[in-house]
């Protein structure tokens, strides 16, 4: 049986040159990725996302103009998803460690340097490039394979 490719949307911020990033997995801190998460019907893309990142971090913000698409996939299995990334702008809130996710899957969220980002696992491999607007940062990072 195949299942229907999944859509995501995630956000790029960017405070005092530093990116927001959560945990991938509930539980599990060794995994980070851009805040965001599956799109519901009869949202646009934008209100998807602040709604996510609300959720996930206790933020509001802006969401501007999309920056990448990546797809990652498990090539053993029959999970596909779509990652539409869009560039935001904090409008207010701070991160607090008492802040909860709504559905549990984000229990860790912090602000990192591009020389912390790249001592910690993050997907997908493109999103230093991509956040920090490098001249060869992809549009398009197509199938990316699952970390497990």
């Amino acid at each position: 049986m195949t299942r229907p490719v999944r859509l995501a949307v995630r956000g790029i911020l960017m405070q005092n040159d530093k990116l927001l990033l959560v945990n991938a997995y509930a539980g599990r801190g060794d995994l980070w990725c851009a805040p965001g998460g599956g799109v519901d019907p009869h949202q646009s893309l934008t209100e998807n996302l602040a709604r996510e990142i609300h959720e996930e971090t206790g933020l509001t913000v802006d969401v501007g103009a999309p920056c990448l698409v990546n797809e990652f996939h498990d090539p053993g299995g029959s999970f596909h998803q779509v990652d539409i990334y869009f560039r935001c702008a904090l409008v207010s809130g701070e991160l607090r460690t008492d802040w909860r996710d709504p559905e549990e899957v984000v229990s860790l969220r912090r602000w990192v340097s591009r020389a912390e980002l790249d001592g910690l696992r993050v997907k997908p491999d493109s999103l230093a490039a991509v956040a920090w607007a490098d001249p060869d940062a992809p549009a398009y990072d197509p199938l990316e394979p699952i970390l497990r």
